[in-house]
This record gives C-alpha cells, sequence and structure tokens, in this order.
C-alpha cells in the first residue's frame, strides 16, 4: 500500500475487472504480456492516468495530446489513432460497467522485440496498448491532514539528458526519490533540478503560495502535467498572481502555503517540508488559497469531460 497522495481505498471490485491488451478484454488475473516487450526490456514505452467522474473521463483530449506527442518524441507510431484509443477505453469501461471513482492506466508501448537489446530496429510487433481501469478512491484523510515531503539528493535531470516532460515507462529516478524519502519517513519526495532551485515531487507536480501569489517551477525540468496545467487555469481564472519561476528552498519554508497535484488526488495540502511546519498548523489541513484553487478545479473537471 502506498502512502501520501497515491494512498487509496481497496475495493474488492478491481479482482475480477476486465484490461484491455491490444484491443481485446481479459480478465486480471490472466492479463500479461511477452517477456520480450520493450516496455519490460527496457522501459520503453509511454504512459497517462485517467480519471473518470460521472461516466466521462476528465480532460482527455489533453492527455491524448501528451500520449500522441510522447509517442513522437520516442519516434514510433502508436498505431491506433485517437478515436481508437478513445473507443479502447469507452469498450474498457462498458465492459466493466465503470462510471464513477475509477482511475485509467493507459500504456503504450513499441512494442515486442525479436531479441533483448535497445534498438528499436529489432522491434518485430506494433506497439502494445494496455488499458487498467481499477475503482480507486484517495483516502480521504490525506487531504483532511495533509502530507510531509522531504527533499532528496537525486536531481531532476536536464532535457539533454532525459528529458523530464516525457511520460516515459523509465521512471528509475522517481523511484529512487520515493525510496530516499519514504527512509527518510515522508510521503514523497521533493526534487531539485540541476541549479539547485526547486523542480517537482517524484509523482506530483509542487506549488507555494507566498503573500497571496501561486508559485510553481518554470517546467522545465518536470512532466508537463495536465492537472499542474490546469491549477495555472483556475488560478487566472480566480484573479490569483500565478507565476512559473525559479525558487528555492528557503522560499519553500517560509511559504504561507503549500500543496501538490496529480490526476489521481487532485490537490493536496503540504504541511511539512524538511522538518519545517508550512505556514500555520490548520485542521483540515487545506489554506485559503489553495481551497480556493481546489474549488475552481473541481468547477474545471466537471465542465470537461468526454463520455461515449
Amino acid at each position: 500500500m502506498s502512502t501520501g497522495t497515491h494512498e487509496y481505498q481497496v475495493d474488492p471490485r478491481n479482482a475480477d475487472i476486465l484490461i484491455s491488451i491490444n484491443g481485446n478484454l481479459v480478465p486480471r488475473a490472466e492479463a500479461t504480456v511477452s517477456v520480450f516487450d520493450s516496455g519490460f526490456i527496457l522501459g520503453d514505452g509511454i504512459w497517462e492516468g485517467l480519471r473518470v467522474h460521472d461516466g466521462g473521463i476528465a480532460f482527455l483530449d489533453r492527455h491524448l495530446d501528451r500520449l500522441f506527442e510522447g509517442a513522437k518524441a520516442l519516434d514510433f507510431d502508436i498505431n491506433v489513432g485517437r478515436e481508437g484509443i478513445r473507443q479502447r477505453l469507452f469498450d474498457c469501461l462498458k465492459a466493466n460497467q465503470m462510471t464513477e471513482g475509477v482511475h485509467i492506466r493507459l500504456m503504450v508501448t513499441r512494442g515486442i522485440k525479436a531479441t533483448p537489446y535497445q534498438d528499436p530496429r529489432v522491434t518485430i510487433s506494433p506497439p502494445t496498448i494496455v488499458i487498467i481501469p481499477e475503482y480507486k478512491t484517495p483516502n480521504p484523510q490525506t487531504a483532511e491532514h495533509g502530507i510531509r515531503l522531504f527533499t532528496v539528493h537525486v536531481r531532476r535531470t536536464a532535457p539533454d539528458m532525459q528529458d523530464q516532460k516525457l511520460n516515459s515507462h523509465s521512471k528509475l529516478n522517481c523511484i529512487q526519490a520515493c525510496i530516499q524519502a519514504t527512509k527518510a519517513g515522508a510521503d514523497e519526495a521533493l526534487m531539485l533540478d540541476p541549479q539547485g532551485a526547486v523542480a517537482t515531487c517524484n509523482s506530483t507536480h509542487f506549488f507555494i503560495v507566498r503573500k497571496g501569489e501561486v508559485w510553481t517551477s518554470r517546467g522545465m525540468y518536470c512532466l508537463g502535467g495536465i492537472t499542474r496545467g490546469n491549477v495555472i487555469e483556475a488560478a487566472r481564472e480566480a484573479g490569483l498572481p500565478v507565476f512559473e519561476k525559479d525558487f528555492s528552498l528557503t522560499d519553500v519554508y517560509g511559504a504561507d502555503e503549500a500543496f501538490v497535484t496529480g490526476t489521481f488526488a487532485g490537490l493536496v495540502p503540504v504541511v511539512e517540508v524538511d522538518g519545517r511546519t508550512i505556514g500555520e498548523p490548520r485542521t483540515p489541513a487545506i489554506g485559503p488559497i489553495t481551497g480556493k484553487l481546489n474549488s475552481q478545479y473541481k468547477t474545471m473537471t466537471g465542465r470537461e469531460l468526454t463520455r461515449p
């Protein structure tokens, strides 16, 4: 069981879900891919996390934009167009009779290899496309009490190393950061960029509030998060000054509020970073500006749902 923003309530219905593998619906216990698959051998693939609300998928077009841009960056053709992916998603939801409280993991790898080797030219099949829908509701205690972050030594890499904007299966640096934060007793890792400015967390995006302003990183060293972008839009809609900029841990420690964002849990308050309490202790933990943004984000979610 994970902790922090990805802590969820176990749902026994997930034992019987059907998983889509290349368009075929397979019981969870029988869902497999080849040991020669590019994703298994090399982490050569891309993925999206999607939320289902009121029978629709939130911000689906934005997620598909990122998915297909990722495939272009990795120089492979998904081989199924946007409408084909959309249809498979809704076919899978329909087969499982899922309409609410569902998180979807959509994964696309380059395909099956003739031999375990990195060269894309030894790929001998079309891309592997897997859709895993699960009943997955965030633990309400997480938003109620907030999370604690620990700044790790593992840095986000520059675009000329491994571009962090690419939502690839290769997440080893994030896993190392997660391990270090866990060993330190925190819920998640706060990661810096190569210059020492605050970049992002290992699995969510990071924001602070200072004197009524909302700050987040420039975005050069983090994934182009869908929820991150939506929260920036929400701040502008709410008339709040929001800035994508470089800032340091000193700025974080003196912040009035802090929060993280992600597709699974939305906005979650941060109450502590490196042992420093952020702002004033509150019960519930969410601050006034974070709360305002959370309400605005939920409104955005309701108006940007794609249904079959």
